[in-house]
């Protein structure tokens, strides 16, 4: 008894004597300093310049000018802006079309490279490669297939007897911004393709077989097994994308800059323009933040839509 009393009083004076060793050990200050770091560079790179990027958009300022306080007028004069409202409704479709034509082509390639063929692993690996390669590289030799004078696409039409003169891809409002689309979702079909693949990994293939069995064909066991089990991933990753997509900049700004004419300008683009390209921060920053309440819309709708599709 003795002996355990006096290893007691031992370890309650160690604790006394060393306070700080006690806070290590539990484990809530533990998890904080293992996060210190990860919520410091959210302070630094997200938090600070979004609040910068408000009080921007609520003064005068401009390139080495502080500016001054006045309030709402940057909003106002951008709302009044025809380019700013072509912008928005550019993004809005570009967003809207990307989106569904990488939700096809890559539930058809997750569809296809389910499927056990030799070479598969390689198959995989060839198509990861346009999301691989940096936009700007890529887009810079897309921008040289839609050149008008060295357009591989022009040959090829043109050997085939399909056009008599050349096409200006990039020079006509319509097809520029058809040709921007058609990048983006050169671009981004892999991203849907590869994470729907994963999805389908996880399916048993039992089900597949059981409905097989009972007569389903391929197109019912894909809407009544695949689609629904499948849903979930779907959305997420439609989630992601639909953010990546409404603030693209680098794809657009190489390969038309937001011409011809200012009918291919994004969000993102048209805020760069004015806030760098003339210097004009205050107004930049309010066309930046106009994305902000349409994008958190739309993720808040399909957040809710992916929580109630688990809750099923």
């Amino acid at each position: 008894m003795a002996s355990a009393s006096t290893l007691t009083t031992m370890t309650m004076m160690s604790t006394r004597e060393h306070p700080k060793a006690g806070r290590f050990e539990d484990q809530r200050w533990f998890a904080a300093a293992l996060l210190f770091p990860t919520a410091l560079l959210l302070a630094v790179f997200i938090a600070y310049p979004f609040f910068e990027g408000i009080w921007l958009s609520l003064t005068d300022a401009r390139v080495g000018v502080p500016g001054h306080f006045v309030g709402l007028k940057n909003f106002e004069k951008v709302w009044n802006d025809s380019i700013f409202r072509t912008a928005v409704w550019n993004t809005c479709w570009y967003t809207f079309v990307t989106t569904v034509f990488k939700l096809v082509l890559g539930m058809w390639l997750a569809q296809l490279l389910n499927r056990h063929f030799k070479g598969k692993a390689w198959v995989r690996a060839f198509i990861l490669l346009p999301f691989i390669i940096p936009t700007v590289l890529s887009t810079f030799a897309w921008k040289w297939m839609f050149d008008p004078t060295f357009s591989v696409f022009n040959w090829m039409l043109w050997h085939f007897g399909m056009i008599k003169t050349r096409i200006n891809w990039l020079g006509e409002p319509n097809l520029a911004f058809a040709s921007v689309i058609a990048v983006n979702i050169w671009r981004g079909v892999p991203f849907y393709a590869i994470s729907l693949l994963a999805g389908l990994q996880t399916i048993s293939p039992e089900l597949q077989e059981a409905a097989a069995i009972d007569g389903a064909n391929a197109w019912q066991r894909f809407l009544h097994i695949t689609w629904p089990l499948l849903l979930p991933v779907t959305m997420v990753v439609t989630l992601f994308s639909v953010i990546q997509t409404f603030a693209d900049f680098q794809l657009v700004y190489v390969l038309t800059g937001g011409g011809p004419a200012n009918a291919t300008h994004l969000f993102a683009t048209y805020a760069y323009q004015i806030g760098v390209g003339t210097g004009l921060l205050s107004e930049g920053a309010a066309i930046s933040l106009a994305i902000f309440p349409v994008l958190f819309v739309v993720v808040l709708l399909q957040l809710l839509y992916i929580r109630r599709v688990e809750t099923r």
